[in-house]
């Protein structure tokens, strides 16, 4: 919020960026964002490429003229790759996307110069690449990967030529744009930027809303670990929402045992239930943790809107998992 005269405040526009490779799905995506909150100024990267391209030729930047997943045809110092291909074609896309990347920021610059939400979209959107800290305090920035298991990448990139008219040639590239897809995600997770696997319109949807709203409340579970998977499923899969940070309250202590999670995607809550399963010892240290606490956490959970959320909870009692969730609790020191 921005103090104005008088003491009143000015919302913070909000900017909502999607990145992808070629046919992950995010142009549908952002549109269905941008149409559910409301942000009438939806841009694709490639059209702002397209300016950058009128003004910087292609003799002084050979890369930009070239698709993002052919750029790499442009490289002079190729042998420095040795034969690798992932990172002769990840270098190339870098070097095209570093040319938009400017123009972009300015995009941004004049939505938060003049209150605007904006929804951006496109493959450009490299996290490491766009400074988007320069605008937090101005805007409240949302930044995205999206991705999808190979095969469905597959399918909607086949989709989506044939659509446009761009099917032979341009469907020989499939193997680059699943390359740039490997580096968007590799460089999301290393920039914290949040990673959705987009299997349904409906659920990808949900789980960005969920991140973006903030509509989260603190609540007390008493579950077991083998119980986890239920928790997980009901907030996770069922209502596309999030688990932020745990808290255990163990005897003799001054101060709960805290630790921060994120989490919001159920395939990695899943992979992270079948390694406990798979790592007996782990998961009786963890068994070990819960016992202690006699089963009693605390979570903040986060939905995609208030109606989800209420619903979330009034699941999560029906099915036993929270302890006292609406009256104060008598028998649990909550420090």
């Amino acid at each position: 919020m921005k103090n104005l005269p008088g003491g009143s405040t000015l919302r913070k526009p909000c900017v909502i960026l999607i990145g992808s490779s070629s046919g992950i799905g995010k142009s549908t995506i952002a549109s269905e964002l941008a149409k559910e909150l409301g942000i009438k100024h939806l841009i694709e990267t490639d059209f702002i490429r397209e300016i950058v391209r009128g003004i910087i030729g292609p003799d002084y930047a050979p890369a930009l003229h070239k698709s993002s997943f052919d750029a790499y045809v442009t490289l002079k110092d190729k042998q420095r790759f040795d034969g690798n291909t992932a990172s002769l074609i990840s270098a190339g896309f870098e070097e095209h996307a570093s040319f938009v990347i400017p123009a972009i920021e300015k995009v941004i610059k004049r939505a938060v110069a003049d209150y605007d939400d904006l929804v951006l979209e496109g493959v450009h959107l490299v996290p490491g690449l766009l400074d988007v800290e320069k605008f937090k305090e101005d805007a409240s920035i949302h930044f995205f990967v999206l991705t999808a298991d190979e095969e469905v990448h597959k399918e909607r990139f086949v989709k989506r030529a044939m659509k446009i008219k761009r099917g032979g040639k341009h469907l020989e590239y499939f193997k680059e744009n699943r390359i740039i897809n490997n580096y968007l995600v590799k460089q999301a997770l290393e920039n914290r930027v949040p990673v959705i696997n987009n299997i349904t319109i409906d659920d990808t949807k949900k789980r960005m809303l969920t991140l973006i709203k903030e509509i989260c409340k603190e609540m007390i579970f008493r579950h077991s670990v083998d119980q986890l998977d239920v928790e997980t499923d009901i907030i996770l899969n069922k209502y596309g929402g999030r688990i932020m940070d745990v808290s255990y309250f163990l005897p003799g202590f001054g101060e709960p045992l805290k630790r921060k999670v994120n989490v919001y995607d159920p395939v990695e809550a899943k992979r992270f239930i079948k390694l406990l399963e798979e790592n007996p010892k782990r998961k009786k240290d963890l068994e070990g943790l819960y016992e202690l606490s006699g089963n009693i956490h605390r979570h903040k959970i986060c939905a995609p809107d208030e109606k989800s959320l209420q619903s979330m909870i009034k699941e999560l009692k029906e099915k036993g998992l929270l302890y006292h969730p609406d009256e104060e609790l008598k028998d649990v020191e909550l420090y």
